[in-house]
């Protein structure tokens, strides 16, 4: 219930802010707009309403939604999506065709511009409240084989303990850098330099992002075994662990960081365990029996994993920011995010993503749901991701879309004349053609990924 609601939200509040863009440009160009809805198709009669010159309604298939301006020229695509032809007196003056080509381009774009700066909002508001958070660490804890793609084995060969000094020539002061550069530098190799001054390179083009991905969560940072939370009733609080304590031994075996202790758990399963805890009263030795848990494995489905319920402690700093500065913070945001979408678009492409990537609404239905069950700041950044996501994908050339409709009216500024109605109407057939492939590859993906296929 909760995954179908966040969906509900989501999908209902960006395309509010999408349609709101071309409504308010379309009033200030004086164009008359009959319809206002979230949906497409005919208007849900009991969930409409008239004022003025607009009716404002919900419609019955909610995959969008519209604005219906009135024009000269309706044709058959357009009116089924947007419930059918209305009639009622327009002045000719007021028609999208008689405004002129620039005022139709700032109406066509101000859909994406609202979801462009909706993101930005956001961001700049996740800013404000939660500051910059910093991770100081640019030691590496462990590299995970299994993780590297076959373009990444030569940063199989760092040790724990080295220090990564620059990516790409770069100096890095924390472990946010050393991930922001290996999964969006635009150069077409990673470099990292060592503390020892080796070089170590994998030549992964920018557009791979999956690699890319995969290559940042291979190398870990180094993690001291500090626990930072205690989870109330699970075998730790039980047997006396406290926060601020250092795990020294699992069972007589040393712990040199974090991931010592989450391996022995893992091999160790629900059996019992002694461990060995540093804290300032001097050191204490505890008897713990593991818990099993669930967590997705590597190939999507779950695998058990034994956890005995403590968290991370660790040097995280978080730098409150002012408002002007949470602004800056949330535009670079923004436009890293938007420049991940371009890539991700040219990878699928070029072939440098799998096709079985692509994702629909059953995918961000459950991203969503998620993200809620993380809390509010991780809801509202995933709805930030949707927004500028909405936004890059509408103005692909597709006819259909808001960057197809642009390219019309480029051609009639350089034309000086509009395209041909039967041109105009076979490229959106065709641009519909294409939605409605891509949508039934999202759909089966996301199906394949839901049964697990």
């Amino acid at each position: 219930m909760l995954t179908l609601l966040s969906l509900i939200v989501v999908l209902g509040v960006l395309v509010f802010v999408h349609e709101a863009g071309h409504f308010i440009a379309a009033k200030w160009a004086g164009i008359y707009v009959h319809r206002f809805s979230l949906g497409l198709g005919p208007p849900i009669r009991p969930l409409t309403f008239r004022k003025g010159e607009t009716e404002y309604s919900i419609s019955w298939l909610p995959l969008g939604g519209y604005v219906k301006m009135a024009s000269r020229e309706e044709d058959a695509t357009s009116s089924a999506l947007e419930g059918g032809t209305l009639e009622g007196p327009v002045p000719p003056d007021r028609m999208f065709e008689a405004k002129p080509v620039w005022k139709r381009m700032i109406v066509i774009l101000a859909g994406v511009t609202m979801n462009a700066l909706f993101a930005w909002f956001l961001y700049s508001f996740l800013a404000v409240k939660n500051g910059r958070q910093i991770d100081p660490v640019t030691t590496v804890g462990r590299v995970v084989d299994s993780l590297l793609p076959p373009e990444a084995q030569a940063f199989s060969r760092i040790r724990p303990g080295t220090r990564i000094v620059s990516l790409n020539g770069k100096p890095v002061t924390s472990w946010d850098d050393v991930v922001q550069g290996i999964a969006n530098s635009s150069e077409p190799a990673i470099r990292l330099t060592l503390d020892d001054g080796s070089v170590l390179t994998a030549p992964i083009h920018p557009d791979a992002i999956e690699q890319r991905l995969k290559t940042a969560q291979a190398i870990q940072p180094y993690r001291v075994p500090v626990v930072g939370q205690v989870l109330p009733g699970r075998p730790a609080a039980r047997a006396g662990v406290e926060p601020g304590d250092t795990i020294r031994a699992v069972d007589g075996r040393p712990v040199a960081q974090w991931y010592d202790l989450l391996d022995m758990l893992e091999k160790n399963g629900a059996r019992p365990i002694t461990l060995d805890v540093a804290r300032a009263a001097g050191h204490e030795r505890l008897q713990i029996t593991p818990y099993i848990d669930s967590v997705d494995g590597p190939n999507g489905r779950p695998q058990p994993i034994a956890r005995i319920g403590v968290a991370l402690g660790g040097d995280f700093r978080s730098e409150p920011l002012t408002l002007g500065q949470a602004v800056v913070e949330g535009w670079h945001a923004t436009v890293g995010a938007s420049t991940q979408i371009v890539r991700t678009v040219r990878g699928l492409f070029s072939g440098r993503i799998s096709k079985r990537e692509v994702g629909g609404p059953i995918l961000i239905g459950q991203l969503a749901g998620e993200s809620a069950r993380m809390g509010l700041d991780a809801f509202l950044a995933f709805m930030a991701l949707i927004s500028i996501n909405l936004a890059v994908l509408n103005l692909l050339p597709v006819p259909v879309l808001d960057g197809g409709q642009f390219l019309f009216l480029v051609a009639e500024g350089l034309a000086r004349r509009p395209l041909p109605l039967k041109l105009r109407e076979r490229l959106t057939m065709v641009g519909l053609v294409l939605i409605v492939l891509l949508m039934g590859l999202a759909f089966s993906n996301d199906l394949r990924r839901l049964f697990g296929a």
